[in-house]
């Protein structure tokens, strides 16, 4: 029996590199040798503690890229050599919201990476219809931040924005600047990102995206003075891709009235958000939640193939699969310098 290197969580907080059988690939699934794997700040780190979807044990990993090694007996469109990457959902299609075409609600929601064996391994199988080409244009590295970038795709979904509309976001993590240039070529009229790290929001600069504010966490008049010069009357979208409460709390009064409060960044376990309902009704303010995606993979790869959603600045550290502690703990501290950590199972 031929084996593989991969992650394997045997419970919360218990991993280690193993080797372990290559999975076997059916007849509409593809094997693919992964080359690059993302870690997700917000979601592999609330795995490794066992809460958000989990289920152990567990190789996690959502966000990977790499080479078509094997195709099943059914499968047309892939061939040994195909440069690809993965949407990591599975739907079952026969639960009430799949039959009501809600197929991200799906009662028996199936994540590669999540609660179902994902991308911190050598090789890993994915049902054909959920493999994705990518050109020469893109590296594996790029187009790991398919997913992320899938994930702001259904955002914009959710958010369904005017031509013209003032956009605030707080957080400049890898999703944060993705969704900004979402909302720039988007026709927004202002994209303004509020961050308290300058190297990314002279990504952010460098993007595009030119107005910025840096954020001072022990005196938020700073920032939010900054603020009402650029936009007086408020912004018709906020975005809070932070998952602090303190922000969430202290940027709601940039709403102008009938706005919209976007939640995109995963809130922590057992936070509680204090609102004041009576200024959420007369303001008429709309609170929209955005997880995860599906089916969104095809429009987020023409973003990243068009060049519109640049990604390049993003990947900031990269190391083998053996390092796996190593990138976790990196990316879980944040901070400045530190954006999107990608792991190489395979190297070429």
């Amino acid at each position: 029996m031929k084996t593989m290197k991969a992650n394997v969580y045997a419970k919360p907080g218990d991993c280690a590199i193993r080797q372990i059988p290559i999975p076997v690939c059916k007849d509409n699934q593809v094997l693919i040798k992964v080359m690059s794997c993302g870690i997700c700040k917000g979601a592999d780190v609330a795995l490794a503690r066992g809460s958000f979807i989990s289920s152990f044990p567990l190789i996690n990993g959502h966000e990977f890229a790499g080479y078509v090694v094997e195709t099943g007996a059914d499968v047309k469109d892939f061939k040994q050599g195909d440069r690809v990457t993965a949407d990591n959902t599975v739907l079952c299609g026969h639960c009430y919201y799949c039959r009501r075409n809600q197929p991200l609600y799906c009662e028996n929601f199936y994540s590669l990476g999540c609660n179902g064996p994902g991308g911190f391994a050598e090789y890993v199988v994915v049902n054909h219809d959920k493999v994705f080409h990518i050109s020469d244009k893109l590296s594996f590295n790029e187009a790991c931040l398919a997913e992320p970038t899938a994930c702001s795709v259904h955002t914009m979904d959710r958010v369904q924005m005017r031509y013209g509309d003032d956009v605030l976001i707080y957080g400049t993590g890898p999703t944060g600047i993705i969704l900004a240039q979402l909302f720039l070529h988007s026709g927004a009229g202002k994209v303004v990102v509020v961050g308290p790290s300058k190297d990314k929001l002279d990504v952010l600069n460098a993007y595009g995206i030119t107005e910025t504010v840096l954020m001072d966490r022990n005196d938020y008049s700073i920032h939010e003075d900054k603020l009402r010069e650029i936009s007086p009357k408020g912004f018709d979208i906020l975005v809070d891709c932070t998952a602090s409460v303190e922000i969430m709390e202290s940027s709601i009064k940039f709403a102008k009235m009938g706005g919209k409060f976007v939640m995109f960044a995963m809130p922590h376990e057992n936070a509680k958000w204090s609102i004041s309902p009576d200024y959420w009704y007369l303001h008429e303010i709309n609170l929209i939640t955005s997880w995860a995606q599906t089916h969104c993979y095809d429009r987020a790869i023409q973003y990243l193939e068009s060049g519109k959603v640049k990604v390049d600045k993003l990947i900031t550290h990269e190391m083998p699969l053996d390092d796996y502690d190593k990138g976790m703990e990196l990316a879980s501290k944040g901070g400045p310098g530190v954006l999107k950590v990608i792991l190489h199972p395979n190297c070429e």
